[in-house]
C-alpha cells in the first residue's frame, strides 16, 4: 500500500529503535496536540482579520503584509476531517454552461453513491467513478470529476469517515468494499462504465469478475483502470519495498488505533487519516516548505490567484478521513505484500476470484511513465489476467511526462489523457448499441 510505504519511511526516520506502543497513541497525541495548538490558531485568526480591517495606508506597508501573511498561515495550519465541498455548480457541455447538482442516489453504511446531475441534459454515457480509501476524501478527484462531466453522466462512491461510523455497522475490509461496487454498479444497470482510480483497480476488478462470474447483467460496458495496483511485483518501487520490509503485525501494532468515545465512531479500529498525512508530508518535507514559502510571497505581494491555489490545494490536502483497520489491513497483505489477485489466490465471500471469465467488458489501463506510487507495468497487467476478453478490446495507454496524480489531474490529463478515456468509451457504447 502507497500509505503502508511512506508511513514505513516516517518510522524509519522517527523511531529508529522501533516505535512503541505508538498506536495506540496516535488520537491522544493528535487531540493533545490540537487542543495546545488551537490558542494559536485563533489568535491569528484574530490578528489577521484585524489586519484586513485596517485603512489602505498602514495595511499597505510592508510590515502589514508580512504579519498579515503570517497570521494567515498560522491560522490555517491543521488538519480536519471534514469532507471540502465538491464544488462543482456548472460545467461546460458543448460550449454552453449547465448547472451541476450533486444527488445522493444510494447510501450504504461506508459510502454513498452521488450522481452529478447535469441540468436539462440527457442520453449521456453513465459511468462510475470509484477513488481511494486511503486517508483522503473523494474530492481528492474534483478535477476528474469535473472533466469527465463534459461528456458524461458521472457517479461518485463518496466513502465516509471510518471515525463517523458506528461499531454497530460492522466491519469494512476487501470483501465489504466489493460488495459496495458492486451494489454501485448494480444501480447503474448494464449500460454503465466503470472507472477505477489508484488503489482501488483490483478491487473494481475483482467486483467484475464476480459479476460476470454469475452473468449478471450490471456488468459494465467496459471498464478503465488508472495507475492502480493490480500487481507490484512487476517493476517495483521504493515505496513497495518498504511497504514489504515489515511483517503485516507491525502495521496492525503500531499504526492501528481506536477512534475516541467523543465520536460516532467509538471504539472502531481505523488507520488514522492523519497519519497518512503526516507520512506523505515527511516524504517530501522540502517541497511543502517551498510551497509555504511561495504562499507566503504571494500573500505579502498581493498575488491571489497564487495564493487561492496554494490554499486550495492544502485545503483538500489536509481534509483527511480515518480509514477501516480490516480494510486497510487486508489491503496491505492481499494486494502489496501476498499478490493474491495476479497469483491467482483472490477470494470473495469465501470463492475465488478470477478476471479471466470478464468477456462483455472491455479493458483499458492507463499508466504515467514518471509514476513513483504505481510503477508502470502495475496496472497493465490486467491484460494479462483478462485473457477471456476478445483482443480488440484491450487498450492500454502510458502517457509520456506525468507521474502519479497527473494521471488523473491536471493538463496532462485533461488534454491527452481523457481524450484517450473518452473515445475508448464512446466506441465500445457504440458497438453495444449497434449490437
Amino acid at each position: 500500500m502507497v500509505e503502508a510505504g511512506a508511513v514505513s519511511y516516517l518510522l524509519d526516520v522517527t523511531h529508529p529503535a522501533g516505535p512503541t506502543q505508538l498506536g495506540r497513541m496516535l488520537y491522544p497525541a493528535y487531540e493533545l496536540h490540537a487542543r495546545l495548538t488551537e490558542p494559536a490558531r485563533i489568535s491569528s485568526k484574530l490578528l489577521h482579520r484585524t489586519l484586513s480591517g485596517l485603512p489602505a495606508p498602514v495595511a499597505q506597508l510592508a510590515g502589514t503584509r508580512r504579519l498579515k501573511a503570517i497570521s494567515e498561515i498560522v491560522a490555517g495550519a491543521r488538519p480536519t476531517h471534514v469532507r471540502p465541498d465538491w464544488g462543482i455548480d456548472a460545467v461546460t457541455i458543448a460550449g454552453e454552461s449547465v448547472e451541476v447538482a450533486v444527488r445522493p442516489v444510494l447510501t450504504m453504511p461506508f459510502a454513498t453513491l452521488l450522481h452529478f446531475a447535469t441540468s436539462g441534459v440527457t442520453g449521456r454515457t453513465p459511468t462510475l467513478l470509484v477513488g481511494p480509501i486511503s486517508g483522503h476524501f473523494a474530492t481528492l478527484l474534483r478535477p476528474t470529476v469535473r472533466t469527465l462531466l463534459a461528456d458524461h453522466d458521472v457517479y461518485v462512491l463518496d466513502w465516509h469517515n471510518a471515525r463517523d461510523i458506528p461499531v454497530a455497522e460492522g466491519r469494512f475490509g476487501l470483501d465489504e468494499y466489493i460488495d459496495h461496487v458492486i451494489a454501485a454498479m448494480r444501480h447503474l444497470g448494464p449500460d454503465h462504465h466503470a472507472l477505477a482510480v489508484c488503489q482501488p483497480a483490483p478491487l473494481v476488478l475483482a467486483a467484475v469478475a464476480v459479476l460476470a462470474a454469475a452473468n449478471d447483467p450490471a456488468q459494465p460496458r467496459s471498464l478503465t483502470l488508472m495507475a492502480g495496483p493490480i500487481d507490484t511485483r512487476v517493476n517495483p518501487n521504493k515505496i513497495n519495498e518498504l511497504a514489504a520490509r515489515r511483517p503485516l503485525s507491525f502495521y496492525e501494532r503500531f499504526l492501528i488505533s481506536r477512534v475516541p468515545r467523543q465520536y460516532a465512531g467509538a471504539g472502531r479500529r481505523v488507520y488514522p487519516g492523519l497519519t497518512q498525512l503526516t507520512a506523505f508530508m515527511s516524504m517530501n518535507t522540502r517541497r511543502h516548505l517551498s510551497s509555504y514559502a511561495q504562499l507566503y510571497r504571494a500573500l505579502v505581494a498581493g498575488d491571489e490567484a497564487t495564493a487561492e491555489r496554494i490554499r486550495d490545494f492544502y485545503d483538500e490536502y489536509g481534509a483527511v478521513m480515518d480509514v477501516p483497520a480490516e480494510f486497510y489491513l487486508e489491503t496491505l497483505q492481499h494486494i502489496f505484500m501476498e499478490h493474491d489477485l495476479p497469483r491467482g489466490e483472490f477470494f470473495w465471500r469465501g470463492e475465488r476470484v478470477d478476471p479471466f471469465v470478464i468477456s462483455r467488458t472491455a479493458l483499458l489501463t492507463i499508466e504515467g511513465a514518471e509514476d513513483d506510487m504505481c510503477s508502470p507495468g502495475q496496472t497493465a497487467a490486467a491484460h494479462e489476467l483478462c485473457g477471456g476478453i476478445p483482443p480488440e478490446d484491450h487498450h492500454h495507454h502510458l502517457q509520456p511526462g506525468v507521474g502519479h496524480y497527473g494521471v488523473f489531474a491536471g493538463s496532462r490529463w485533461n488534454e491527452e489523457i481523457y481524450p484517450v478515456f473518452r473515445d475508448f468509451v464512446a466506441t465500445r457504447s457504440a458497438a453495444r448499441t449497434a449490437s
